[in-house]
């Protein structure tokens, strides 16, 4: 009798491997780590989620480069060939000859429509095949989300802005007008500034549209005005009124405009002022592209 009152002792002292037991187990740990189910556990930022999200944001404009880098070049010789045939190559803007007028503002625009193409088609597609869960579910805040998305944007277009650059750079010289860099500081911000607006811009036309017609639409009515009516190809001074107000409201009159004085010394509007309002248009871009994602707007319904 005393025997197997030890031994049934013995059985209650030994722990078991039950389900019951490694959930507390597992409990027990997760109480002494102080996470719980469901917590991040990286610190304040996800560095590895992160740079994977760039990576594969950066990765996915290289493998088709013959498209996404290549192309826009085309576009930017056939601009400076039709428009310093159509102008006349003694044509000059402000004392400066055309080609080195129009160059900066092509090369401007090249950064502007690649930068919102990578972010906003990178969610539109997510959208349409279903595989944006695969963005929302790893464990990444909203900001890192933004970040990823507009740093790749911003790489695509900056990239973009040095192919087209250096083949604008080889026209010119074979036109006998040389490109010049006055100011590099200024070549430097305004075509960040320029990179990360509009990659903000495309996150934003991205989450609201649902389909490829509607990124169109946004793309039309928003993003083409914006780029045409900037001073890309004129003066805006020698616009008449109320033009020439209106133009000022145009962040990317701004953009070309700064950019542009990188390039030859000579600006149609204050740079401090440009550079203020670019800075002050990115911000509100990435609050509100901020909230977009935070809120799961379109996304997670």
């Amino acid at each position: 009798m005393l025997g197997l009152t030890r031994q049934k002792a013995r059985a209650t002292s030994t722990p078991m491997n039950t389900p019951k037991s490694s959930a507390a187990t597992a409990a027990l740990a997760i109480g002494k780590s102080g996470h719980g189910f469901g917590e991040r556990r990286f610190g304040a930022v996800n560095w590895l989620g992160l740079e994977t999200l760039l990576l594969k944001e950066i990765r996915r404009f290289l493998k088709v480069s013959f498209q996404t880098i290549f192309a826009p070049l085309i576009s930017t010789l056939l601009f400076l060939l039709v428009f310093i045939q159509a102008m006349g190559g003694r044509a000059a803007v402000g004392g400066v000859p055309y080609v080195e007028f129009l160059a900066p503002g092509l090369i401007m625009m090249a950064i502007l429509t690649n930068a919102f193409a990578n972010s906003s088609s990178s969610i539109i597609i997510g959208k349409v095949q279903g595989s944006i869960v695969d963005v929302l579910m790893p464990p990444l805040s909203a900001s890192e989300l933004l970040v990823a998305f507009v740093l790749g944007a911003a790489c695509r277009g900056i990239l973009v802005a040095i192919v087209a650059a250096a083949a604008s750079a080889a026209f010119m010289a074979l036109s006998d007008a040389p490109m010049h860099v006055a100011h590099i500081w200024a070549i430097a911000y305004f075509s960040i500034a320029a990179a990360l607006m509009f990659g903000l811009l495309g996150v934003i036309g991205g989450v609201w549209a649902d389909k490829f017609d509607q990124l169109a639409a946004f793309t039309n009515f928003v993003i083409t005005p914006l780029t045409f009516l900037s001073g890309t190809f004129y003066a805006v001074t020698n616009l008449p009124e109320p033009f020439l107000t209106i133009s000022h409201f145009n962040p990317v009159f701004y953009l070309i405009d700064g950019f542009r004085y990188g390039f030859t010394g000579e600006a149609e509007a204050s740079l401090v002022a440009g550079a203020a309002f670019a800075a002050a248009i990115t911000a509100a871009l990435a609050a509100l592209s901020y909230h977009l994602l935070k809120s799961g707007y379109k996304l997670k319904s």
